[in-house]
């Protein structure tokens, strides 16, 4: 008997949930993760210990809201499958419970531009999603418009996202925003702090097009 389809993406899956989990990223079975491949996407199943997923727990979904699999797919699918389907240069979802992007979701406040690596979400600032319950399709809305020309967001009252080409850049840039919200919130400790400009925020975004680029080696 053959196993599943797209076996290494779905293994993939597996490992960056369990890395999420061991990293603080996320805790138990909450959040859940989505990539793309042909004719859909793969959805890490609802309600799992991620410790005991094997690759035929994921789940193939369609972006007709269809699946085939022996699990259900995670409550938040509309999430996944309507980024997914409106953003063609998206490989991969994630949502996490990260402890500081949920603080601040849960007094529903942004985050501004107060460090110049809030440009790595892709614009001035980070969003926060208006509330919606879990799963949804008010949820997946409002998800989908609050990342409108940016790469992450924070859902009210409920956790955070991030987009990647793929899953290493979305787990990527989970752990920089997470880590973003974790100075603004200390900063808050101690004052309002200080934003920095459209302007200079425009320049560091216009900056990190290049960022990281390195020469072709020579012989």
């Amino acid at each position: 008997m053959s196993g599943p389809g797209h076996l290494a993406q779905r293994e993939a899956m597996i490992a960056t949930a369990r890395k999420m989990n061991a990293s603080g990223l996320n805790q138990g079975t909450s959040g859940n993760l989505s990539q793309r491949v042909e004719g859909g996407f793969l959805l890490t199943p609802t309600g799992m210990d991620y410790d005991t997923l094997v690759p035929e727990d994921i789940v193939l979904m369609r972006f007709d809201g269809s699946h085939e699999g022996r699990r259900e797919p995670s409550s938040e699918w509309r999430i996944h499958r309507d980024i997914l389907a409106s953003r063609p240069e998206v490989g991969a979802v994630l949502h996490a419970h990260s402890m500081f992007c949920t603080t601040l979701a849960c007094v529903r406040r942004p985050i501004p531009a107060f460090h110049y690596m809030v440009t790595r979400a892709g614009g001035e600032d980070i969003r926060c999603a208006p509330y919606a319950t879990f799963g949804t399709e008010e949820l997946s809305r409002y998800a989908v418009e609050a990342l409108e020309g940016r790469k992450a967001c924070l859902l009210a009252n409920h956790g955070m996202l991030t987009l990647g080409a793929d899953l290493a850049g979305a787990y990527k840039l989970a752990v920089e925003v997470e880590t973003l919200a974790a100075m603004y919130w200390r900063a808050l400790q101690v004052g309002e702090p200080v934003l920095l400009d459209k302007a200079e925020m425009a320049r560091v975004l216009e900056k990190f097009k290049t960022y990281g680029q390195q020469p072709e080696p020579r012989d």
